[in-house]
């Protein structure tokens, strides 16, 4: 494509393009520009792509590239939410392939919950604030057995009211599709390999929720667990009135339905055993 069409892509003016080329290797984009450099890298051929890691690993190892040695290392970086105590990572704004084609798209910097809100992480809700307990729960108190599974049995407006007493909200559908399967566009949140054993699937043999630290070999790019399988997860992205879109699959749902990017929603008033929640920030936390 030619340059104007490139720049509308990344998300840059054409001036900023021709800056990029004219310093060439002393340049240093903003964070949200690489990242959607490196996403439309993605989506090029093989050949491209092993040039541009060539190229990168001859810098690293003629002398100290410190651009080159951050695009080959992987570090997570967790927050804590001051008041649910949950940990938190941030996913840094840009570009993202979603949906089942791929789409380019723009999502700005959020924070995302690493796990999905837990039994245990409801109880404290349900008791600073008095509202309605899981039906699950035997007289209204948290099991032992389950305080590390994602909480079930709760609707849309039960998850948006826990994310607001947490002074967080309900992620987008596209702000959870991105968490879950990075800037590169993985089918699953571990790569492209359909491997039903990095997630609680019907195809598991379960048959219920499991702790949500489990599947730690199933983490999506980002560090962020059960973003398939264990339990549907609900979305602040309104498909029409009162239906909310939700997201990941869950121990009920076959492995074939579990694709991060696929399509699902359902009435907010919808409760069930196999389906939870987990909240977002547009805010900066503190470490």
């Amino acid at each position: 494509m030619n340059g104007r069409d490139f720049a509308a892509l990344v998300g840059v003016s054409h001036r900023m393009l021709v800056k990029w080329e004219g310093k060439g290797e002393a340049i240093t984009p903003r964070a949200a520009n690489q990242a959607a450099l490196d996403t439309l890298l993605a989506t090029v051929g093989p050949a491209v792509q092993e040039r541009f890691a060539a190229l990168l690993t001859e810098q690293a190892a003629a002398a100290p590239d410190p651009r080159a040695e951050q695009l080959l290392r992987r570090e997570t970086r967790y927050t804590k939410s001051p008041i649910d105590g949950k940990l938190m990572v941030t996913v840094e704004g840009g570009i993202y392939l979603a949906g089942p084609n791929n789409q380019p798209t723009w999502v700005e910097t959020f924070s995302i919950d690493v796990y999905p809100t837990t039994n245990a992480d409801y109880y404290r809700f349900v008791r600073a604030t008095g509202h309605r307990a899981p039906k699950h729960w035997p007289d209204g108190q948290c099991p032992n057995s389950i305080f590390d599974h994602p909480v079930v049995w709760v609707t849309w407006h039960d998850a948006a009211a826990y994310a607001q007493w947490a002074g967080k909200a309900l992620p987008t559908s596209q702000q959870w599709e991105k968490a879950a399967r990075g800037t590169k566009g993985h089918v699953y949140p571990w790569g492209d390999a359909p491997t039903a054993a990095k997630c609680n699937v019907l195809d598991s043999g379960i048959g219920h929720t499991t702790p949500v630290s489990r599947y730690q070999s199933g983490v999506s790019p980002y560090g962020v667990f059960d973003m398939c399988g264990n339990t549907w997860e609900w979305c602040a992205t309104e498909t029409e009135p009162g239906r909310y879109e939700l997201k990941g699959s869950a121990f009920t749902s076959p492995f074939t339905r579990s694709a991060p990017s696929l399509f699902n929603d359902a009435s907010g008033t919808m409760c069930d055993n196999d389906t939870g929640f987990r909240c977002v920030s547009t805010d900066v936390l503190p470490d």
